[in-house]
């Protein structure tokens, strides 16, 4: 009986057309798409890297820089060739298990997608028969209406009718002689089709992989943060970059390598159902990305730090010693620090961030209110609920032996200030990679930062009354002061 009703509701839909199918042509012949979905994305991470390397290396916008070279050298406590070793060794095993996975994926065929265009189409037609019944709801006669406009709007009025185009045509049913009508779709449900098979699909694949990989990987890292033995056992040596730069974006203890980026990303492609090219994209922009977050530099024209607020600025936060155990989101989206309170709420509360500050104001002609290279304001710290880190602070024992002077940049007062005092604590218990001598050297480039920082502003004054801005300029500057400007002559802002 329910083969019946199956048949009588859906034997009126628009038959679906044969197809034949063939092995995809690969992207870039002779080699086989799955052999670069492993290829593309290493060479896409040291293409990246050695860009920014080359930038570092010439000097190149210096202006954008979060930190000095000589921070590189100083602070980190890992060698670069290491670090090469490292990422090396977590590459060899993401190809491993790259074509582990692509033992178990059929090869991409093409030549169906007519047919699953026609499939959705009869979804559409179907979703139609639903019409009737809301208009109905509403108290609208669906045959009157559809009555009232079938000469002016006919394809409108079938679709009132719940899909039922009385005067659409296709093709003949094989093997008659005689040319037997059968119903057909109309253009607008064709159109509609092709839109979802070929965008809404592939962006909801796309979406799901971004979600899962991005659920997955911040789980895990904050768990790596929070538990004490997983981070000195396997996180810590991420950490050793206390100033992170491009290459050293996979420098990961090989275990959480595997467990972090490997098996997440490879997670999100089996969960999205993504095909061998799908995921030779999605692989290379989870590549660029990390990269681009680990680069170093605020760059306000960099597309990959345009798209979402999880750049290298909010990203170098979690590098600090005052902001370890803060800003755990990777690599897209910072939608679950947000939503579980573990973003940075202190603002750009380091020196560092100034010069890169200032001149992506230049670049973009925002003023201070509006642009933080770390993404935060430091008046959130005051009016954010501090969980989890209300008890961070009395638990910070080791902390209250450091002098107040090598617990620099200070954060504000409430939740930043527990959070910096969680994450000097979780450095001062990395006996190995940490310390209290990571304090001390950053406070010291702390110091120094801020003596530049001043240095650097009363040139600015001294040249912004030079002969060459004259008397107009000290006009402008007298003014700002009349209108709350304060600082404009003495290179300080009135806020500082």
């Amino acid at each position: 009986m329910a083969n019946v009703t199956q048949f009588d509701t859906y034997s009126d839909l628009p038959p679906l057309p044969d197809y034949q199918t063939v092995v995809q042509p690969p992207l870039l012949p002779p080699i086989p798409d799955k052999l670069m979905t492993l290829i593309l994305p290493i060479a896409a991470y040291w293409s990246l890297s050695m860009l920014f390397h080359w930038i570092d290396t010439r000097d190149y916008f210096p202006q954008y820089r979060l930190h000095t070279p000589a921070e590189v050298s100083s602070r980190n406590k890992v060698s670069r060739w290491e670090v090469v070793r490292d990422v090396i060794i977590q590459q060899v095993v993401q190809t491993a298990v790259g074509w582990l996975l692509g033992m178990t994926e059929p090869d991409d065929v093409v030549g169906k997608e007519a047919y699953d265009i026609a499939v959705w189409a009869r979804r559409i037609r179907i979703a139609q028969r639903a019409v009737p019944g809301v208009l109905a709801l509403v108290g609208l006669d669906a045959v009157g209406i559809a009555k009232s406009i079938t000469t002016s709007h006919p394809v409108l009025a079938g679709a009132v009718m719940g899909g039922r185009y009385r005067t659409l045509q296709t093709t003949t049913t094989s093997g008659n002689s005689f040319a037997d009508p059968l119903p057909g779709f109309t253009s607008w449900e064709k159109t509609l089709a092709h839109f979802i098979y070929w965008y809404m699909v592939p962006a909801l694949q796309y979406g799901i992989a971004i979600l899962v990989v991005d659920t997955w990987q911040y789980f895990l890292h904050r768990a790596m943060h929070m538990n004490k033995w997983m981070y000195t056992t396997f996180h810590s040596r991420h950490h050793r970059l206390y100033v992170p730069y491009a290459y050293g974006a996979l420098y990961n203890h090989p275990f959480e390598g595997f467990l972090l980026d490997t098996l997440g990303a490879s997670i999100a492609y089996k969960v999205a159902g993504m095909n061998a090219r799908q995921g030779m994209w999605f692989f290379t922009g989870c590549t660029l990305k990390t990269v681009d977050d680990h680069c170093g530099y605020a760059l306000p024209w960099d597309p990959l730090q345009r798209l979402t607020s999880n750049n290298a600025g909010y990203h170098d936060v979690h590098h600090q010693s005052w902001g370890i155990k803060t800003n755990f989101s990777q690599p897209f989206f910072t939608f679950w620090d947000r939503l579980l309170g573990t973003v940075w709420t202190g603002g750009d509360v380091s020196a560092r961030y100034e010069k890169a500050k200032v001149a992506a104001q230049r670049k973009t002609d925002q003023g201070s209110e509006k642009t933080t290279i770390t993404h935060s304001n430091a008046v959130d710290s005051a009016t954010q609920d501090p969980r989890p880190y209300q008890d961070d602070q009395r638990n910070a024992i080791g902390l209250s032996l450091i002098r107040l002077e090598d617990q620099q940049p200070l954060p504000p007062e409430g939740k930043a200030a527990l959070q910096a005092a969680g994450s000097r604590q979780q450095v001062l218990d990395d006996k190995k990679d940490g310390g209290a001598q990571v304090l001390v050297q950053e406070a010291a480039e702390e110091k120094e930062a801020r003596s530049l920082l001043k240095k650097s502003g009363r040139r600015r004054t001294a040249s912004s009354l030079s002969q060459t801005d004259g008397l107009k300029g000290l006009k402008d500057r007298v003014s700002g002061i009349m209108h709350g400007r304060a600082g404009a002559i003495l290179g300080v802002e009135s806020s500082r």
